[in-house]
């Protein structure tokens, strides 16, 4: 089994993976201002909601907790194994033919189409504007 020295029972959600979810009484059912029932009725409907709600959710994680931790925990290796030995060598495989396949087309670029960029830019770079007082623009 492993080692549990480390969980912290205090803090069961340290990296709050669960901050959303708001389950608490006055989280779920609250009463306006003015639109008050009577304080009997408000402290026992919260004693049942509270009490159900722990109770369903023990009896839940009873049920349920090892079996989904189990499949969670199969889930999760499988995905590390997949990754560490599937996913993560045939990237690299890809990556290393990407890289012969781009030296290709840099060099099919370089002498096919370089040249007439270079012609191109040569000929735009020799075009001047030039602005004179009181003419037009003019193109020379």
């Amino acid at each position: 089994m492993t080692n549990t020295s480390g969980l912290n029972l205090d803090n069961r959600d340290p990296n709050t993976l669960n901050e959303y979810l708001q389950v608490e009484f006055d989280d779920v059912i609250a009463e306006p201002e003015g639109t008050y029932s009577v304080n009997c009725v408000w402290k026992t409907a919260y004693k049942i909601f509270t009490g159900t709600k722990n109770c369903c959710y023990k009896f839940l994680t009873i049920l349920c907790a090892f079996p989904i931790a189990l499949a969670v925990g199969c889930s999760f290796a499988i995905l590390s194994f997949q990754h560490i030995w599937c996913i993560g060598p045939a990237l690299r495989h890809f990556r290393i033919n990407c890289h012969i396949i781009r030296l290709y087309v840099r060099t099919c670029l370089d002498s096919c189409l370089a040249p007439c960029c270079t012609d191109m830019g040569l000929f735009f770079s020799r075009i001047r504007i030039a602005k004179g007082p009181g003419t037009d623009d003019q193109v020379v």
